[in-house]
């Protein structure tokens, strides 16, 4: 049985092809195929976005023939195929991931506001997208806060210990198992936590703020373990930190290879498919490559 492809968004400018030397990296960790496609906006104004590989082609576009030529002298580079579709770029990328192990695009593409750090058609795919979609950023982000790492490979991953996503923890010791590298799990807990009382009511006792943070490792360890029996080559140290969650994430992404967060999950009120807050500012801010993971089907 084929390996399903990883898939590269190209368009011709410079944050894409940086995104189709991480996919290439990555097909190549996986044994996969990797497929580079661009999204042409021909379509006519109203038509349906719809996959349709059609005149000039694959072999007549200038944008794959540019990537053909970057990726020409790569050393044991994994099957490539070049596919042109045409729709609007947001529509049709999420679409992409149907058979894809990873969609892997730029921070921004042509076209994008230079005030902007993440451009419309990625967030649309890392919302959308059926397989994790991961955004390469520029080069040039900068992120504070965070002391020196220890040296070596590093993926970051982010724990929601109240309703932890087995896929995003899969993913991310996936990632550190090919990257040999060591795994940092940030479970961040609320603090301060504020604490009411009706008038004329005793005011509560103060919570114990060691006493949350050890709560909070310990639910982390647990969801930690049966990957970390998967993956015994992969050490995954849990930092249990207070406060904002993007904020330590984004700070942790210095120097990483990789930072993991889910989507979100779907909620009874809210059944369209959305992005949390968290992910969103970790897509905006992160120095490294993010990678967004979809929430796993339901169990029937």
């Amino acid at each position: 049985m084929n390996a399903a492809p990883v898939i590269a968004a190209v368009d011709g400018s410079a944050d894409s092809l940086r995104a189709l030397d991480w996919a290439l990296d990555a097909a190549r960790r996986r044994k996969a195929p990797l497929r580079v496609v661009h999204v042409r906006q021909y379509a006519a104004w109203g038509q349906a976005d719809v996959l349709v590989a059609g005149p000039p082609g694959a072999e007549g576009d200038p944008v794959l023939d540019e990537a053909r030529g970057r990726l020409a002298d790569r050393a044991a580079a994994p099957a490539v195929e070049y596919l042109a579709v045409e729709g609007v770029p947001g529509a049709v990328l999420p679409e992409l991931g149907a058979d894809a192990q990873l969609l892997v695009l730029g921070s921004r593409g042509r076209g994008g506001f230079a005030s902007l750090l993440l451009g419309s058609n990625g967030l649309a795919a890392a919302r959308d997208a059926e397989c994790p979609v991961v955004v390469v950023p520029r080069p040039d982000r900068e992120v504070h806060g965070q002391g020196p790492a220890a040296p070596g490979p590093r993926v970051v991953v982010g724990l929601h210990v109240d309703s932890p996503d087995e896929s995003v923890l899969g993913l991310a010791f996936a990632e550190a198992a090919l990257r040999g590298a060591r795994l940092q799990v940030i479970a961040a807990y609320p603090w301060p936590v504020q604490t009411w009382s009706a008038p004329g009511q005793p005011v509560p006792p103060p919570i114990d703020q060691d006493a949350v943070a050890h709560e909070t490792r310990t639910l982390a360890e647990g969801f930690l373990a049966p990957h970390r029996e998967r993956h015994p080559e992969v050490r995954a140290d849990a930092e249990a930190l207070p406060g904002d969650a993007a904020g330590h994430l984004v700070a942790a992404s210095k120097d990483a290879d990789l930072v993991v967060v889910g989507r979100h999950r779907r909620r009874l009120l809210a059944p369209a498919r959305m992005m949390g807050s968290v992910t969103q500012a970790v897509l905006l801010h992160a120095a490294s490559p993010i990678a967004v993971v979809p929430p796993a089907p339901p169990q029937e």
